[in-house]
């Protein structure tokens, strides 16, 4: 990955979420950035380049994405990101508390890599915080 810095776009509504995985990156030591979004309007509006001339969200970056969100959910955020000529390779792993069969194909479907039922990380999440850690030191992002 040419030691460039990956950032983290986090899409979540809930405040409480946001911090607890601030909090899991800090304790585990991962300093990678973390921008935060909403719902999908803000995530797109972060990168594509807002208006007023913001610049877009550098690259490298990947996003973890939760699914209810109100305005725009994670599936119609995924929807509208895979049908962009410019996002649609970027990397996505849903975060949610959604079990939901058709959640979950529906995001295969979409091309994630990876669907993670928020109650099932538990005390897991540290592994989960470990495995994106190796994942963005490994893997040779586009």
């Amino acid at each position: 990955m040419s030691g460039r810095t990956v950032n983290v776009l986090l899409v979540e509504d809930n405040v409480i979420e946001q911090e607890a995985v601030r909090r899991a990156f800090k304790r585990e030591h991962i300093g990678n950035p973390i921008i935060t979004a909403v719902d999908g309007i803000e995530a797109l509006a972060l990168l594509r380049g807002g208006a007023g001339g913001a610049e877009a969200l550098p690259r490298p970056y990947l996003i973890l994405l939760d699914l209810n969100m109100p305005r725009m959910n994670g599936l119609e955020f995924l929807t509208e990101l895979r049908a962009d000529p410019e996002l649609r390779d970027s990397i996505v792993f849903v975060l949610t508390t959604s079990r939901s069969d058709e959640d979950r194909v529906a995001s295969y479907n979409l091309n994630v890599a990876g669907y993670i039922v928020k109650s099932d990380v538990g005390a897991g999440f540290v592994r989960l915080l470990g495995l994106l850690d190796h994942y963005w030191r490994i893997v040779e992002f586009p």
